[in-house]
Parts: C-alpha cells; structure tokens; sequence
C-alpha cells in the first residue's frame, strides 16, 4: 500500500478514472481538466535524472506549488565584490600613505656639484649622518637624556658618520663607520677632525668632504637627530639587545644590567652615545651603533611591525619628519637602504696611528695604503678585501 492515494498528482487516476482529493476520496475532475490542463491538483515534480542531484536546485513555492530553480546563490558574487572593495581600499590606502609620507621628508640641497666631485661609481653609496640636534625632544627630555647643550654654529655636530654600499649585482652591503676623530682635509677649511665639517658647513660641506677624503660618488644622504631616533624606537615597542656586560654611564646616567632586554628610545640613545664606558672610546662606540642600528631596521621592516598599523605608522611617521635627507631622495629609496642595513658587513675605515693636535685635540690618522684599498673596492663595486673586514661585536 502507498501513503499517498492514487492520482494525488495534477493528471493522476483514482479509481474508475477519478481523481482524488485531499482525503483521498475519489472525485471526479472538472472536464476541462481531464486531459492534463490546469486544475486544482498540483503535478508532479519531473524525474531526476542522472542518478544524481543538482546542488543548485532548489524550490521556490509560489501559489501554484513548488517550482524548481537552476539560479545559482548571490553569496559568491557578493562575496567577490566585498574582497575586490577591501582590495582596491588598501591600495589608494597604501598609495596615499605613501606620498604623505614621502611629503614629510626633510629636504635640502646637499650633494651639490663642485669641481672635482667623484664621478658616479658601480652601485650606490648612502651618507649616513647621525647629528646631535635636539629637534623632536622637549626641554625636559634633554636634561633627561643628558643631551647638553648644542654647538653656537647652529648646525651642531655629528659624531655618527657612516657609509653604505649597496651593491649594483645584489651583493651583501657593506657599512663603513668613519671615526669622528678622524684626521682629514675639509675643503675651506685645511685639516681638522672629520666632525668638525658638519659644524664648520652643515651636511652639504660633510658630504663633500666625504667625497674629497674617500674618492667616493656619494648618491644618497641621510640624516636622524636625537628626537628622530627616540620616536622610532619607542614607535616600534624598543628594540631588544643582548648586553654582554653592565654598563653604567654617568656622563649619560645610563645604567643597563647584563644580558637580553628591550631598551626605549630613551636607553637606546644613550647607549649609542656612550663611549666612555669602553677602552676604545669612539671606536666600540662606532661598533655598537652599527649592531644597533641593524637590530632597529631589521624589527621596523618585520612583518610583525608592518602589518601593524599601530606600530608601523608612528615608526615610519617619526622617522619622516626628523629626517633630512638629499632633494632626490625618496621614500622608496629609503626603504632599499633600511633593508640593505638588516644585515651587512660592517667595519670601520683603517686607522694607523691616533695624537694630539694643538687647536684640535685627540685625533686618529687613517692607514691610507688600506683605506685606499677599501674605498677603490666600494667605488667600483667590487668586493672588499676580508682582511679589511673588521666586523661588530659588543664589549665584554
């Protein structure tokens, strides 16, 4: 027996060629309707064919009883356009980010022609200038962070000098530290330590100065005050080291335990200042700068950093408005030279012999047979001689 009466179904056949209604009671179908027209019963589905079913069928009910539908679900095409709106967002997003950022940038004319300027080498060389302007701290940050007082000049000095090569094949960069003390020409000026070009004429006079002493095509400058560099680290979270020794710095009154742990910008800049804690003064110092400013660079270009709005944000804001950099420079060219500086080889440029000079004071006088080893070798992009080579370490 079946659950459903015979001719249920628009066109079925009850009993004597009757249809039924809905107790099953046989009826007899309007004559208009006897042949399979339209009438009160509703007919049955079509057969599935196929053995199968089609995932996107499915009835929509109307007053004449269930229709069977192919249109497939909206859902992926909204779905879609949702993706393809967050999408092109992020993209006039990042884009208009990026030309307030570039926007921000501090620039002057420094790497001016002159006669007898370097020809443009194999590659590209960076001037890295760390100067001790106070731009960005408040008065009560100085007395805080001991940053003194700023030179009459105006210009201040710059006691962080470094070169970056970034090697045209793709090759490791090299970072070269340049002592402050270092004894050189400084046009206009006949010979005096290499810090004094920056007081003496600003970056534009330490840059050809630069360029005089080295034989090298500067392309690129670029230059953080103290406020710049407090603002980064702390924008980032501080930066992790790991200190072999304690240090305790009065000139500075920084005070720092042995062993790993995450200094504020506050810290980290008085310890890339301290340089009499160590036997080699300037020298340890230079060494401890480059393992820092690796460290800095290789956190603000992590992915935890960049995917973070909150820290990438700040980070990349504060070092725009406290740099300077050259009138060609852009934000793009920013970010090679943070990457190249994540892990280079590092050292500084060979020095013979150090004295006194009256009216100049301590001074260190470069092995020029080797420094001009080095330099030939990043002005043709060419590989440094290991020897030369003389790495970052931390002192114990």
């Amino acid at each position: 027996m079946s659950e459903w009466p015979e001719g249920w179904f628009r066109g079925g056949q009850g009993p004597g060629g009757q249809g039924a209604d809905d107790l099953g009671n046989a009826v007899s179908a309007p004559a208009g309707q006897r042949a399979g027209k339209p009438g009160a019963w509703p007919e049955q589905p079509p057969p599935r064919s196929g053995g199968g079913t089609n995932p996107w069928r499915s009835p929509i009910w109307s007053a004449g009883g269930p229709e069977w539908s192919t249109r497939r679900p909206r859902w992926g095409r909204r779905i879609f356009g949702v993706l393809a709106l967050l999408i092109v967002l992020l993209l006039v997003g990042g884009v208009a980010t990026y030309f307030y950022l570039n926007s921000k940038l501090h620039r002057e004319n420094i790497l001016v022609d002159y006669s007898g300027r370097p020809a443009a080498g194999v590659g590209t060389n960076w001037l890295i200038a760390g100067s001790d302007t106070r731009q960005g701290l408040t008065r009560k940050q100085e007395l805080q962070y001991s940053t003194g007082q700023l030179d009459a000049t105006g210009f201040g000095r710059s006691d962080t000098i470094m070169i970056l090569h970034i090697p045209a094949a793709g090759g490791r960069p090299v970072l070269v530290s340049i002592p402050r003390d270092s004894y050189v020409y400084i046009p206009g000026h006949s010979r005096n330590k290499i810090n004094a070009a920056y007081a003496f004429g600003g970056p534009a006079l330490l840059a050809q100065t630069i360029q005089t002493d080295t034989g090298l095509h500067i392309d690129h400058y670029m230059n953080i005050g103290f406020g710049g560099f407090v603002n980064v680290v702390n924008a980032v979270g501080g930066v992790r080291m790991c200190l072999p020794a304690p240090i305790h710095d009065q000139a500075s009154g920084l005070n720092l335990a042995a062993g790993c742990q995450v200094l504020s910008g506050g810290q980290a800049l008085a310890w890339v200042r301290d340089r009499h804690s160590f036997a080699t003064s300037d020298l340890q110092r230079e060494q401890d700068q480059r393992i820092f400013l690796a460290a800095l660079l290789r956190k603000m270009t992590s992915t935890g950093v960049i995917l973070n709005p909150f820290s990438s944000l700040p980070a990349a804001s504060g070092v725009a408005s406290n740099m300077t950099v050259d009138q060609a420079t852009q934000l793009y060219q920013l970010w090679s030279a943070a990457r190249a500086l994540r892990s280079p080889l590092t050292t500084t440029v060979p020095n013979s012999s150090g004295g006194y000079i009256p009216n100049v004071g301590d001074v260190l006088v470069w092995n020029h047979t080797q420094a001009s080893q080095l330099f030939t070798a990043l002005q043709n992009d060419q590989p440094v001689p290991a020897n030369l080579i003389t790495g970052s370490k931390l002192a114990t």
